[in-house]
């Protein structure tokens, strides 16, 4: 799939990257920032390229270390090209064939090829259907399951609470995205802390022992 004009897939990929890097910018409640975590969900960001206007709706799932577990944007182009893309990312170790399964409330799954790998994910497109947008919307959860190099299946469950609204409503503002990239980085910080502390405990006990 290669967009028409100088908006082409790399963009897009790169759009949606530059979206994941920053992003651990996770939306919802602001109740959620003041009890000082960040907040989780889906939340929409829009930027200029050249002579088109693009947002990505996205939510992104890490762990708790900060390494990606899933990542899912939805890309819509206008401009001089009108386009809307599904782009889903997982960690890299992954069979390509089998591709990325989508399944909407335990219906029929449809399966997301991949466009491509790097070294800390791989990232499957497709173009964003209008069906697809409004299973989305209707629905309660959506499930996207990769197969990892030892061919286990590794589904992993979102919910699509508070999706429509999002997606219909305006995009955040560069503060409070900047504010939330600000608290992820300092809840980060705050584990990475308390590991270091909880491992010198214990090696002060097996020494003691």
């Amino acid at each position: 799939m290669i967009f028409k004009s100088n908006f082409t897939k790399k963009a897009a990929l790169s759009a949606f990257a530059g979206a994941v890097a920053v992003a651990a910018l996770p939306s919802a409640s602001f109740a959620q920032q003041a009890a000082g975590r960040p907040p989780q969900g889906w939340f929409k960001v829009c930027t200029k390229q050249e002579d088109n206007d693009v947002c990505i709706v996205q939510n992104l799932l890490t762990a708790s270390n900060g390494q990606l577990i899933t990542a899912i944007g939805l890309i819509s182009v206008q401009g001089k090209v009108n386009r809307k893309v599904l782009q889903v990312s997982v960690p890299s170790a992954r069979l390509i064939p089998p591709g990325i399964q989508m399944q909407i409330d335990g219906g029929k799954g449809a399966k997301l090829d991949y466009a491509i790998c790097m070294p800390d994910k791989c990232v499957a497109e497709v173009p964003l259907s209008d069906a697809v947008l409004a299973s989305l919307k209707k629905g309660g959860e959506v499930v996207f399951t990769s197969v990892n190099f030892q061919r286990a299946p590794n589904p992993i469950k979102i919910s699509l609470g508070g999706f429509t609204g999002v997606f219909d409503g305006e995009p955040i503002e560069q503060s409070k995205l900047e504010e939330r990239q600000r608290l992820l980085q300092e809840e980060m910080q705050k584990k990475a802390e308390d590991a270091r502390k909880k491992l010198e405990e214990a090696q002060k006990a097996a020494k003691a022992n």
